[in-house]
């Protein structure tokens, strides 16, 4: 490819990552290119990160961090504060303008067209449905998607605080994010974190804005805490001589369990719609991942937290080793910075609930669990509930057309809160 489009080249950039087994790659790499003549240097530069996640680690002062307030002591070490009381982070890399497409530039290698590569991917990972595509990639839907959501939109950054976003999504979609909706193009690489931090800066000076750990800035902050525990945890991945997790006697793997709750037909159709939204678009607001990951493990099924990560490493568009190791072992109660453990969210959720749900039309579960779109709002969470003249009328007969609870949900509660609390007393 180097000399298909032209000239020599001196120096190969490889984008920085934690998960170890791409920094296995990464040292096989510098051992290769070490003696290949076409390369004079190679190197791993931190793009993808606000901080230099191996200069973080390796500082002598380094405490691995589990709170804000770490996170603002690590950002004051390493980074200048300016007039305006911003972290210097960097600004981004300038949109290239004039580069073109590989296909241009070289059509094949070693007799593998591009189109077949094309071909290979599609196969590999087919798409599941039209859905899929709420969240078409490349660099410029992620430019126009942070002009939409965050540039021209100041009211809305200054005043975003995450807990407060709703796990139902729009009003007017229920597949419309009510945040930003940019993780799958931060992971992607195909939006610059520096970008996305100067962009919510620039709001800020407009006026009185939130701060951390609720802010725009504040999340960034915590995507930051994920990596570096990533890279200084043993075990980051794992449930076994992992010093970030407590160690809980989950049940045993529960095929049934596990099916049921990753095809959505959990009997809990707030649990079910997210589970549904996760398959089709490859996506879930964040909420939504702490009903269905507490529900999983310590809530109601009892399965090891390792089982949902696997699924979601499969599913979501926004798939990242470091944050998605890092949130399963937070709110599966396991991990230093998790919740208080008994803290339990409920998967019939009501007004009221901190998980912020539409309750008056329900539409997002109308939209994901279509089962129960004539189901009057008053019994759609728990349609179990519903008397059997209201599910006739519904067309819905729970129990043939709609799975029963997989589980009591209050029981299941009850019972689990003392195997935890056992766990915790080992």
């Amino acid at each position: 490819i180097v000399t298909g489009i032209g000239g020599e080249r001196v120096c190969l950039a490889y984008e920085y990552c934690s998960e170890p087994r791409i920094r296995d790659a990464e040292d096989a790499l510098k051992d290769w290119f070490g003696i290949s003549e076409s390369f004079r240097t190679i190197s791993f530069p931190a793009r993808h990160t606000l901080l230099d996640i191996e200069e973080v680690v390796g500082s002598k002062d380094y405490k691995k961090p589990n709170s804000m307030k770490d996170m603002e002591r690590i950002f004051r070490r390493h980074f200048d504060v300016n007039s305006m009381g911003f972290y210097e982070v960097g600004d981004p890399l300038p949109v290239p303008n004039n580069s073109k497409p590989l296909t241009d530039a070289y059509s094949s290698v070693n007799g593998l067209e591009i189109s077949d590569l094309e071909r290979i991917i599609m196969e590999t990972y087919p798409e599941r449905s039209d859905n899929t595509q709420y969240f078409p990639g490349g660099e410029t839907e992620a430019l126009e998607r942070l002009r939409n959501k965050v540039t021209d939109r100041r009211q809305f950054v200054n005043e975003f605080r995450k807990p407060n976003t709703m796990s139902t999504n729009s009003e007017d979609d229920p597949r419309e994010p009510s945040t930003t909706g940019l993780s799958a193009y931060l992971s992607s690489g195909c939006l610059s974190i520096r970008m996305l931090w100067r962009e919510c800066e620039s709001s800020y000076l407009s006026g009185s804005h939130t701060k951390p750990p609720e802010s725009l800035h504040g999340q960034m902050m915590f995507r930051e805490m994920f990596y570096l525990l990533s890279r200084s945890v043993e075990n980051w991945d794992s449930d076994v001589g992992n010093d970030s997790c407590i160690e809980v006697a989950w049940g045993d793997f529960d095929r049934e369990k596990i099916t049921a709750w990753e095809t959505g037909n959990t009997g809990y159709p707030y649990i079910d719609a997210m589970m549904r939204q996760l398959d089709e678009t490859g996506w879930m607001h964040h909420l939504g991942r702490h009903a269905v990951s507490c529900f999983l493990t310590r809530g109601q099924l009892w399965q090891n937290w390792t089982h949902g990560r696997d699924v979601f490493e499969r599913k979501l568009v926004d798939s990242d080793w470091a944050l998605n190791n890092g949130n399963w072992l937070w709110l599966a109660g396991v991990a230093p910075f998790s919740m208080p453990y008994y803290r339990i969210y409920n998967p019939c959720p009501d007004s009221k609930s901190s998980l912020n749900v539409e309750t008056v039309n329900a539409e997002f579960i109308r939209y994901w669990v279509p089962e129960l779109r004539s189901f009057p709002s008053k019994y759609i969470f728990e349609p179990h509930l519903a008397p059997i003249s209201i599910q006739e009328t519904a067309k819905c007969m729970i129990g043939d057309d709609y799975p029963l609870p997989i589980v009591d949900r209050k029981q299941s509660r009850k019972e689990n809160l003392i195997r935890f609390k056992a766990s915790r007393e080992k």
